[in-house]
């Protein structure tokens, strides 16, 4: 089966394993059972009222929102589960969960391919992820406090479209009690759901690309985690047929394991020499030489260098 087409299938599995509890969202109410405490790998709304873990960004925020409060009680609490699953996740597979994993990476996929003149993001809006990362999601809900010493979810509340989409307008939809209560918040995120989803139309996943916090989190471990983007230099013949089908305007050959990287493999497809692989303990390609963006070289090269 093709790379592009199993892509496919696991957003679409994916973006139905990670809200599977159906019960609530016909009762327009939110999944709270035991396993909600535990953080998915993607942006999937807590609120999403089918939606089976936490959001590791809205944890993050709750957990810097509460942190003066929970320190006057005294109650020391780190954060460490939602710091340390990001981690590990990172450290294993980079921003692969963007790629092959996120259900709003998924919609923003599926949108593009409406037909309509496509236009390039220019590199310097890349940084605007970083930006709302520590801006709305750590400074903010440190700092910006009210009487009782509590912060607010910044970036939940102002910006994510995924929320949005996945909770806000269901749950208006499903439960009458709810909409009453509408006001101007929930216009403002409708609005900021609309640019993005017309945006998506004509530019290749520009919440992901611009601002999406967890992608900022994930693409720095790109360049170190165990999943990886190689070339090998013998057979690259820089042709750019890798950088020209790279959906996020990536030169693979140069910098395969970029911060931007969504791990979508789509160079892996295009290279005519398959000069363009991926790397994953367990999976190298004995046929390997000289990669670049390898971390180690194979066992298998190894055995064939002489003494």
């Amino acid at each position: 089966m093709p790379i592009h087409i199993k892509r496919r299938w696991t957003q679409g599995l994916s973006a139905l394993a990670v809200n599977a509890y159906i019960p609530t969202l016909i009762r327009g109410k939110i999944y709270q059972g035991k396993i909600k405490g535990v953080c998915v790998p993607v942006l999937n709304c807590y609120s999403c009222p089918s939606a089976l873990g936490a959001c590791p960004i809205g944890s993050i925020q709750n957990f810097m929102a509460t942190l003066k409060f929970n320190l006057s009680l005294p109650q020391y609490q780190l954060g460490l589960y939602v710091i340390g699953s990001l981690g590990l996740v990172g450290s294993l597979l980079g921003r692969f969960p963007c790629g092959w994993l996120c259900p709003f990476g998924f919609i923003q996929d599926l949108f593009h391919k409406i037909p309509s003149p496509k236009l390039s993001i220019p590199k310097f809006l890349n940084w605007g992820k970083y930006i709302v990362l520590a801006l709305m999601v750590f400074a903010l809900p440190l700092f910006l406090l009210d009487e009782y010493g509590m912060g607010k979810t910044w970036f939940c509340a102002w910006i994510c479209p995924a929320g949005t989409l996945e909770a806000g307008i269901p749950l208006v939809i499903l439960n009458p009690g709810l909409r009453s209560q509408i006001g101007f918040m929930f216009f403002w995120k409708v609005g900021v759901l609309l640019f993005f989803l017309a945006w998506m139309i004509f530019s290749y996943r520009p919440f992901c690309r611009t601002t999406c916090p967890l992608g900022a989190i994930l693409g720095l471990f790109n360049r170190a985690s165990l999943f990886r983007l190689v070339v090998d230099e013998e057979k690259c013949k820089t042709c750019d047929a890798c950088s020209k089908d790279c959906p996020v305007q990536i030169k693979v050959h140069e910098s395969p394991n970029s911060p931007e990287c969504i791990r979508c493999l789509k160079c892996v497809e295009a290279c005519p020499r398959g000069a363009v692989a991926y790397d994953f303990p367990f999976f190298n390609r004995p046929s390997r030489k000289k990669f670049r963006g390898a971390a180690i070289a194979s066992s298998t090269d190894e055995e064939r260098r002489p003494a």
